[in-house]
């Protein structure tokens, strides 16, 4: 009776001991597999994080061509801007050219016809709509002759004139005779420009957000932060300054705004937003 119990004992303590030496197994097993897991799956996280393309922002300057306020800040910044230069104005042939020379990208501001606003404000050569096709297409080669180094154009005002189906074709035929681009300024929210662009194959992009429609470097900083948003729904956005009234204002906060902004997305040249089938300037 004691040998049999003996022998009971032996047999339970061996199973039991044979029970813990696979479970000691087992959990290592299923701890390496988990290690070699996280590994696996940290490498991958890293090579999505590296290959991710950033969210882009081209910024445009209007205005430029008359020694306005704010001018040598802008040039000055540390990002690629696009100044938009225009015709005919005391400064046009020296702006564009001290842009080039900063390298930024050198757009025409083509003046275009409002539908309100004073027409001094045009200034020279400014696109109407009751001049003949003839009159426009002088004009419009006549500002790009004037404006060194242009790739592009946009509108200066023009929220009449782009909503006019025969001057907006007109325009764009000279632009793509000329090989610019055309940045509609989107000053009237029923612009025929993308869509005849689109017909005519003219490369158009759009402007998304004006930074400076009240002069104060507080509201320039506000509009600058709502970029942010924009870029929370697309991968880039246009934004437009100017200089003059507020291109001090603008010019600062843009310049202070600079670190910050540049952790958020990256600032290129407009020409990288044009459609990939078209080729760039």
């Amino acid at each position: 009776m004691k040998i049999w119990t003996r022998k009971r004992l032996f047999a339970g303590l061996a199973l039991i001991l044979g029970m813990l030496m696979t479970l000691t197994v087992t959990t290592g097993s299923r701890d390496a597999a988990l290690a070699v897991d996280w590994e696996t799956n940290s490498e991958h996280s890293s090579a999505v994080t590296s290959t991710a393309v950033p969210k882009q922002v081209a910024i445009v300057i209007d205005d430029f061509g008359n020694n306005m306020g704010g001018t040598e800040l802008m040039m000055d910044l540390e990002i690629p801007i696009t100044v938009a230069v225009m015709p005919f104005m005391s400064t046009s042939q020296r702006d564009a050219e001290w842009a080039f020379k900063a390298g930024h990208e050198v757009i025409v501001h083509m003046p275009m016809e409002p539908f309100r606003g004073k027409k001094s404000w045009l200034g020279p050569g400014a696109v109407m709509t009751d001049l003949t096709d003839e009159e426009i297409r002088n004009k419009v080669n006549a500002a790009i002759d004037n404006v060194p180094h242009a790739i592009g154009m946009n509108n200066h005002m023009g929220s009449k004139a782009t909503s006019d189906a025969r001057v907006v074709k007109i325009v764009l035929e000279v632009c793509k005779e000329r090989g610019l681009f055309f940045l509609d300024s989107k000053t009237n929210s029923r612009s025929l420009v993308k869509k005849t662009g689109q017909e005519l194959g003219v490369p158009v992009v759009e402007n998304n957000l004006f930074l400076d429609d009240i002069a104060s470097k507080i509201h320039v900083k506000k509009q600058l932060r709502k970029i942010l948003t924009h870029l929370n729904e697309e991968d880039r956005c246009i934004a437009i300054g100017h200089v003059g009234i507020s291109g001090n204002h603008t010019g600062t906060a843009i310049r202070e705004s600079i670190p910050e902004l540049s952790k958020q997305f990256e600032f290129v040249k407009l020409s990288s937003f044009l459609p990939q089938s078209q080729p760039q300037p």
